[in-house]
């Protein structure tokens, strides 16, 4: 999935052991959709990519990212995991976004209108009704 904003928040970096004895890193930020109603989106760079994509306030950037959720002690958690960060040019938001209220009956042929025949009329020895 992909999404594009600005960049609103650069959280501090995560680091640690996990119970297996890997170290693992996080780098979180907080994005900025550019849309009418604008929509902020938590999301992060986990492990190498935390090194690999460094983003700053203001940055105005195309999120590549996976959704993931999990089960801990009866609660659900949702994260949003971005795997690539491409920085956007600032007219350019528009001719990216994706497609998706495109009228998928463009160009097609006008529909006919149904014809409907009148009711049959009213026979006193026909019983059945219909």
């Amino acid at each position: 999935m992909e999404v594009i904003g600005k960049i609103i928040l650069d959280l501090p970096e995560q680091s640690g052991v996990s119970k297996t004895g890997n170290q693992w890193r996080k780098k979180e930020y907080v994005l900025e959709t550019q849309d009418t109603y604008p929509k902020k989106v938590h999301f992060d760079f986990f492990g190498d990519r935390a090194e690999q994509f460094k983003l700053h306030v203001g940055q105005l950037v195309r999120l590549s990212f996976d959704i993931e959720s999990r089960e801990y002690n009866g609660r659900w958690y949702t994260s949003i995991r971005g795997w690539r960060a491409e920085e956007v040019a600032e007219g350019a938001t528009t001719a990216a976004a994706p497609v998706a209220a495109a009228d998928p009956f463009a160009g097609a042929a006008p529909i006919a209108p149904a014809v409907v025949p009148a009711p049959p009329s009213v026979n006193s020895t026909d019983d059945l009704p219909f």
